[in-house]
This record gives C-alpha cells, structure tokens and sequence, in this order.
C-alpha cells in the first residue's frame, strides 16, 4: 500500500521555491522562510503566481512528486510531473475505450451511481442525526429521489440520458443542501450551486474543496499508469483532466461536501476567512485558506475501512485505491468498475 505523505501548500504572491540539496527552500524575497525535506513530501500546491526554480522542477519530476500552480482564487494553472507511469498497453485500453460510447458508458454510469448512492447517504445520515433540528421528512424524500435516480443511472445506456439523470439528482441534493448547515446561519447559507467565481461563502468553499479533490484524483490516476485528461464521462476537452473529473463524482458527497459541512458546524472556519469582491466573487482570506488547507490535510490523514477492498486506509489514498482499482477494470482483472460507495 501506497504510504501516504505530506502535501506542501505554498500561498502569498511573493514566494520562490528552490532546490538545496535534498531540500525545498521556500523564499520570501532573499530570506529563507521554510525548507522541508524531499522524502517527507507527496505533492507540493503553489497558491499565487510564485515561481519554482527549474532543479526544483526537475527534482521533483524525477522523484514522482506533483507540483501544481493555482491562482490564489484556488483555481487550477498547471501541473509539473515526471515521465509517464504505467504501460502503454494500458493506456491504449483506456483510449480505444473512451473513444467506444457502448463501453465507456459501462464505467461512467459507475461513476455517476456511485456519486448519487453517496448524496444520498449524506442526507439520509443528516436526517438520521439531527432529527428534531433540521427538517428530516424534507431529507427523506430528496434522498428517496435520488435513490430512484440511481437506479436509473446503472440503467443508462447513453451519455445524453446519463447527464441527464445526474443533472436531475444533483438539483434534488442541492435544494437540500442548506439544511444541512446548523451553525452561523448568518454567514453561510446555499441557495445554490454557483462558480467561476463563486457569490457566497458556501460556494466558496466548495469550489475550493473540489479543486484540491481533483488534484488528488489526477495525482491518483497517474501514479496507477493512466491518462487523467481522457475521460469516459467528461467529453475531451483541452486542459481538461476529464478523467479525474469521473473519478472525483462518487468522491464529492463524502469526501468535499462533508468535509465543508463539518467545518462550518464545528465552527472550524467562520465569516471572517472570506472577502468579498467589488464584482460578487468571495474569497478566502490567506489566513481562511490556512485554515481550510491545515483542515483538508488533517482529514486526509483519517482512517477509514474501504467498502470494497474491506481494509483499513486514509481518506487521502481513496482517490489512489479507486484509480488502481480503475486499472484492474480496463485490464480485465476486474467485470467492472466498483465505485467507492460509503457507508
């Protein structure tokens, strides 16, 4: 089993990486403010537009470790990674897969009942536990539709009608999803999913959240010999990491949704990590996106027994496990994908 490590999360705009020996340095101008050793780090995350030294790159290339450039918004620039992974005979499956409507739509309806059995496990355990403070009834029954929709979804047998069951769903999950936020109401609410940029706090956290969940599932993906830019459910498109962006479905409820939803209730993030914009966009504050990546690590460190596998790992290696499990598929160990379905 993959062991999982550290991520180094870079922010402020006026920060360099480079290279000192077995070292990261991390510099403010001329002086050194951080300097991590290679072997404790598993990805590096650059927030601004700071640059790293080209040894650097080449080092961390050469050692399989990401380094991925963000906005300071959170928004996905570029990703530096070593030589390709795996064997080519994989990745030609996967190809000759993607590119057959008949084959790739066994997987992605996968991906796509397994997001929508997870959304509704995350209503149907809200109602479960807080029964006589949000509305339980209201729970059920988006839940209960759902649950038809993902029974539909292992019955698709198109992308159009597929979409089209996840578009449906996603609007039931969505219109309840305010119930579940119980704490400081005054500053986080949902009245819908928005982005690019996002218009409250919520959203704004949820954006975040699903950039840094995508990066691990390309990171995944990669690591397990396959192509994230080559999807079964994303259609192509460039820069698109298409296949992560499956993956990262059945992930969403469990992983980013909830981790969001907790912090918010465990007041482990409040109004005051956000800025508003003069055109609507809300932002994390530097000192708000500390937070929320110190949290996000922390919760990558959890254990968790994986349904399918039956065996104790961290949240962090989900998207790895999912993506070696993918490859056991398309080489025919596996009659089909098995989507990670919480419990």
């Amino acid at each position: 089993m993959k062991k999982l490590l550290n991520t180094l999360y870079v922010l402020g705009e006026d920060r360099y990486l480079s290279l000192d020996g077995e070292n990261i340095v991390v510099l403010c101008g001329r002086d050194e403010i951080g300097r991590v050793p290679l072997h404790n780090i598993e990805a590096v995350a650059v927030f601004g537009f700071s640059g790293a030294s080209p040894a650097l790159m080449g080092a961390l290339a050469e050692r399989g470790i990401d380094l991925s450039f963000m906005s300071p918004s959170g928004k996905f620039l570029a990703r530096v990674c070593g030589k390709e992974r795996g064997n080519v005979l994989l990745r030609r499956k996967q190809y000759r897969i993607a590119d057959d409507e008949n084959q790739s739509i066994c997987i992605a309806r996968n991906f796509i009942a397994g997001k929508l059995y997870n959304s509704r496990w995350v209503l149907e355990r809200a109602a479960r536990d807080y029964p006589m403070r949000l509305d339980a009834e209201k729970l059920k029954g988006k839940a209960d539709m759902i649950g038809k929709s993902a029974n539909r979804a292992y019955e698709s047998e198109n992308a159009d009608s597929l979409r089209g069951i996840e578009g449906e769903a996603a609007s039931n999950y969505f219109s309840a999803f305010d119930e579940l936020i119980l704490q400081q109401k005054e500053d986080f609410y949902f009245n819908g999913r928005n982005k690019r940029p996002p218009l409250d706090n919520v959203n704004a956290m949820l954006s975040f959240a699903y950039t840094l969940l995508s990066g691990m599932c390309a990171a995944g993906l990669e690591a397990a010999g396959l192509d994230p830019y080559v999807g079964f459910f994303h259609t192509d498109r460039p820069g698109r990491i298409s296949l992560a962006l499956d993956l990262m479905e059945e992930l969403r409820p469990v992983f980013a949704d909830r981790f969001v939803i907790t912090a918010i209730n465990k007041r482990l993030i409040n109004g005051k990590d956000f800025i508003k914009k003069e055109d609507g966009a809300v932002l994390f504050t530097e000192n708000g996106k500390k937070t929320f990546l110190k949290l996000w690590q922390e919760r990558k460190q959890e254990e968790i027994r994986h349904p399918f596998l039956d065996e104790k790992i961290q949240w962090g290696l989900v998207p790895y496990v999912q993506a070696l499990l993918l490859a056991r598929h398309l080489r025919g160990d596996l009659d089909e994908y098995p989507s990670f379905m919480w419990k």
